[in-house]
């Protein structure tokens, strides 16, 4: 039996199908998307329509799963990390060091994360500009002065079972954001590789959209009417504010076209900051909207019904999100349930599961990213990968980004290319070992088990409220 949030998505979908529009949707999963990706000079190559090459796995995954976390830094979250590039001090502009300090992963208070705070801690690459961030505090006498907050790490104790997935599988500590922003263009690069508005444009949403009434759930094609999105040009300008709703390419559309069964897990229904499917036009209109599911929690229902699909996207509630300033600490037991779900099921041994966290969050990082355009990439963020083939207790050193996801789900099911950041990225191939035995299961020990998140009441608290 699937939870009330499911019933509802059933009523969207429904009245998605009414009409002649949407039986020609069934058969061309909307014509508008079609066109291959954004032009080269957008600063992504054109490569969409050509085949993939065999796929990666040759046949052994039939199951890939992506838990989305948000706002952490290496440096922040997997601060000593045995063999990780970690380090305990940062520069800040007046050319000091600052020590990098433990926080509990439920302190009070949240950094900027916009593209200026991000502009302004690379500093043209010199990683020293983190102490001129603003800081929201969430209780008095409770945060620390705002030109040190960023400097900080998770103690390994609040966060144990984030560090038994990453020693005991493959941790890459080289994963970078690939856009230079917030949540909400970050999780649209996660499904599209972009955060272009349609397939041809140079614009690329850039912060999180707001709504100028302060009322409603934002970031998608059902925001309130006056909802509006900041993008940014090839130029490095931001400007030319427009609705969160995209007629552009995804890796969910490509699943479409091949009948490949993809689900994504939202806290609630509709527009949402972390619901980048929503903000797809042909998803959200379209038939295969049944497969955006809610609440979070619904996917361990779903695992432990064999409701599995091949590919499933996961995103939290605040609650459980490891953002800072909104979460209550549940984050690692949250992931460790569904880990355990999929290891304990017979899904174990052809999955594999890439947990990551979507932006840096204005926390301290040491590692300059590569710089390809106006809006790429961002800063470090953590990623671990759980499979049965997964390197054991191995750091991969290679530079990924959000593109290296989705070319991994492109190869391992045979699909073109998204002609996006997915063309440049590297695969995925150094953190698996496909010639060995697959191991066994270990289970991951949490505070709080699969039931307790399973009876949460659906939250539809706002995740975000940067400045």
């Amino acid at each position: 039996m699937l939870k009330k949030g499911h019933a509802m998505i059933a009523s969207d979908c429904c009245r998605c199908l009414v009409g002649f529009a949407a039986a020609l949707a069934i058969l061309s999963d909307c014509s508008s998307v079609s066109a291959p990706g954004p032009p080269a000079s957008a600063g992504v190559s054109r490569y969409a329509g050509v085949s993939r090459d065999r796929p990666l796995a040759s046949g052994t995954i039939q199951h890939i799963v992506v838990i989305v976390q948000e706002n952490r830094s290496v440096d922040n979250l997997f601060n000593g990390l045995p063999g990780a590039n970690t380090v305990q001090s940062g520069k800040n502009l007046h050319g000091g060091t600052v020590s990098l300090q433990p926080v509990s992963l439920t302190a009070p208070y949240d950094i900027s994360h916009r593209h200026k705070a991000w502009v302004a801690d690379y500093d043209h690459g010199r990683m020293d500009g983190f102490n001129t961030e603003n800081l929201n505090c969430y209780a008095k006498h409770q945060c620390p002065k705002s030109d040190v907050a960023a400097y900080a790490y998770v103690p390994e104790s609040e966060i144990k079972p984030y560090w038994d997935l990453a020693q005991q599988y493959t941790f890459g500590d080289n994963m970078f954001q690939t856009n230079q922003g917030p949540s909400f263009p970050a999780h649209q690069y996660l499904i599209s590789g972009t955060s272009t508005i349609d397939n041809v444009s140079h614009l690329k949403a850039a912060e999180n959209p707001t709504d100028p009434r302060g009322r409603g759930r934002v970031g998608g094609c059902n925001s309130l009417r006056g909802t509006r999105v900041v993008t940014i040009d090839r130029n490095g300008v931001e400007g030319h504010p427009v609705y969160p709703c995209f007629d552009r390419m995804s890796i969910l559309n490509l699943m479409n076209q091949r009948d490949v069964s993809w689900h994504y897990y939202q806290e609630y229904g509709g527009s949402g900051l972390w619901h980048a499917a929503d903000a797809i036009k042909s998803i959200r209109e379209g038939p295969s909207y049944e497969n955006v599911r809610w609440p979070s929690a619904q996917v361990l229902t779903d695992i432990a019904s064999y409701r599995l699909a091949a590919v499933t996207f996961v995103t939290p509630s605040a609650a459980e999100s490891d953002h800072a300033g909104k979460n209550n600490g549940t984050g690692p037991s949250w992931v460790a349930s569904i880990v355990n779900a999929i290891g304990k099921s017979s899904y174990w041994n052809n999955t594999a599961i890439i947990v990551v966290w979507d932006d840096w969050g204005g926390w301290y990082d040491h590692v300059p990213p590569q710089i390809y355009n106006s809006y790429e990439l961002g800063f470090r963020v953590p990623m671990i990968v759980i499979s049965p083939y997964a390197k054991r207790s191995y750091v991969s050193h290679t530079p990924y980004e959000f593109g290296s996801i989705l070319k991994f789900i492109e190869q391992t099911y045979d699909l073109r290319s998204l002609g996006t950041t997915d063309v440049r990225a590297n695969d995925l191939s150094d953190c698996f070992d496909f010639g060995a035995k697959p191991r066994a299961f270990r289970p991951i020990a949490a505070k709080y088990p699969a039931r307790y998140f399973e009876a949460l009441p659906i939250s539809h608290e706002s995740p975000d409220d940067d400045n």
